[in-house]
């Protein structure tokens, strides 16, 4: 017997995520114009790799409300599980757009190390301030609530964070500029702040292809997960078939369950509901009862011509 749960996304809390995105989108939007005039006027480097992030990511954003949008379409017959996939492929877009933006960012600054360019640090310290206040207040927006546990919010507080990085390094760069007139510290910080980007933007994209690869989260451990249930369900003899991937932020699972002949075969698999909601936040799984030992208790996708298990194709 099998028995599943429906999951979907609670429409309070996409509308929730929906306000932090559209409101970070725009402060974005507008300080990438007022950084991009500040650096082509001051001939900062540091001023122009934070608006070439705060480019990146008000594009990011951008998608990412699509994503949204398109998420709270109604699953049918086609697309089983609606289009929370979309945000899956927008934090993934994120990242590698994020990653061009930061290899270019480091080709301009080593550049700049033959061919130096004067700056006016006064300007670029105003407009550097401005764009850190911004941030603060795009990243503080979009870590309001629930968001960090979505993956396409946490995409956009990434692309946020590296701006925020940015506007640290120009003003930091600004300053030195202003007192020394040391120009090269303009392509170093730029270089320093990008790398840090590129650490995280480089997980979350293995993250993101995971996920698009049905990949099991990080956070779950199949082998622990099937010997915690054995433990914590006395009935449950063997634990197989297991299959766990993400689609958005929302873990699904299938699974079979060996198990002892129950006297309430309803109040047993509640139970079994309830571990994996409770223990490991799986709140849409799949469990098929069986009764008699398995010839086989390893599924192999795989494997050419299909593969049977006690009567199931798999």
């Amino acid at each position: 017997m099998a028995q599943a749960h429906s999951h979907s996304t609670a429409p309070e809390k996409q509308d929730s995520n929906a306000r932090r995105l559209l409101i970070a989108f725009t402060i974005t939007a507008v300080f990438m114009v007022t950084e991009v005039t500040g650096g082509l006027l001051s001939g900062s480097l540091a001023l122009l790799a934070d608006a070439g992030h705060m480019l990146t990511d008000a594009a990011a954003l951008f998608v990412a409300l699509l994503a949204v949008h398109f998420s709270r379409r109604p699953a049918n017959s086609r697309h089983t599980f609606g289009w929370l996939r979309l945000t899956t492929i927008a934090a993934l877009l994120n990242a590698i757009a994020l990653v061009l933006i930061t290899i270019f960012i480091v080709w301009e600054a080593i550049r700049r190390f033959y061919q130096p360019q004067p700056i006016a640090g006064t300007l670029m310290l105003v407009i550097a301030f401005a764009g850190l206040l911004a941030n603060l207040v795009a990243l503080w927006v979009l870590h309001r609530g629930s968001g960090e546990k979505n993956l396409n919010v946490r995409a956009a507080s990434l692309h946020v964070m590296g701006d925020l990085l940015g506007s640290v390094g120009a003003i930091v760069a600004a300053l030195v500029i202003l007192w020394t007139g040391w120009t090269p510290i303009d392509p170093i910080l730029s270089i320093f702040v990008s790398c840090l980007v590129l650490r995280s933007a480089w997980r979350l994209m293995k993250e993101s292809i995971n996920e698009l690869l049905e990949g099991a989260p990080n956070a779950v451990d199949i082998d622990e997960l099937k010997r915690n249930m054995s433990r914590e369900l006395p009935e449950v003899r063997n634990v197989h078939h297991v299959h766990l991937w993400m689609v958005g932020e929302k873990p699904v699972m299938t699974l079979h369950v060996q198990v002892d002949p129950p006297t309430d075969h309803d109040a047993l698999l509640e139970r079994i509901h309830h571990f994996l909601a409770h223990e490991y936040q799986i709140d849409h799984a799949t469990v098929q009862m069986e009764y008699q030992d398995s010839k086989g208790h390893e599924c192999d996708l795989n494997r050419t011509g299909g593969d049977y298990h006690m009567g199931h194709h798999h």
